[in-house]
């Protein structure tokens, strides 16, 4: 077709090394900028769909979750699900007990949620800090990768990821 309506993308950098993947997402920006045609981009990778889309409709056993801008997605998550997809790595959603008296946090974000029960609480990996306040986590890795440091931890049986920037050596 010399002028399509529409292009479909069903998984073209999938089967990339890491920096071809790059530059081959920056030549299909380019080409969508440049032509100003409609493109369906299906894909697993989420860095992918966060950095060409601009709507993603994130979809899980062929049912639609949530429909949105791609920041959008990643700071009001619609369910449990897209909290888990959006965002490399995955938001912690870590079990909370809200019983009465049972929250001990001086953060205006809870304030209200005591005697809840049981919830789940989402914090992004970048929005944890490491302190030393008594707590005692299992390291269960570390993965530097030059500009940022992933720590992969265990607490009360709950998988924990955070992420800091690398300071200089």
């Amino acid at each position: 077709m010399r002028d399509p309506q529409v292009f479909l993308f069903d998984e073209p950098l999938s089967n990339l090394d890491a920096k071809l993947r790059i530059q081959m997402r920056t030549e299909i920006k380019e080409l969508h900028q440049r032509l100003r045609t409609t493109t369906v981009f299906v894909t697993n990778d989420q860095i992918g769909g966060m950095t060409l889309a601009d709507r993603i409709f994130v979809m899980r056993d062929g049912r639609m979750e949530q429909i949105g801008m791609p920041l959008g997605l990643c700071h009001n998550p619609a369910n449990a699900f897209v909290v888990t997809f959006i965002g490399a790595p995955s938001m912690n959603l870590l079990r909370a007990d809200l019983g009465a008296g049972q929250l001990r946090i001086a953060n205006q974000v809870f304030d209200g949620l005591a005697g809840r029960g049981n919830v789940h609480l989402g914090v992004r990996p970048e929005h944890l800090i490491l302190a030393d306040q008594g707590l005692t986590m299992e390291v269960k890795g570390v993965e530097p990768t030059g500009s940022e440091t992933m720590v992969f931890l265990k607490f009360e049986g709950q998988d924990i990821t955070t992420v800091s920037r690398t300071s200089r050596v």
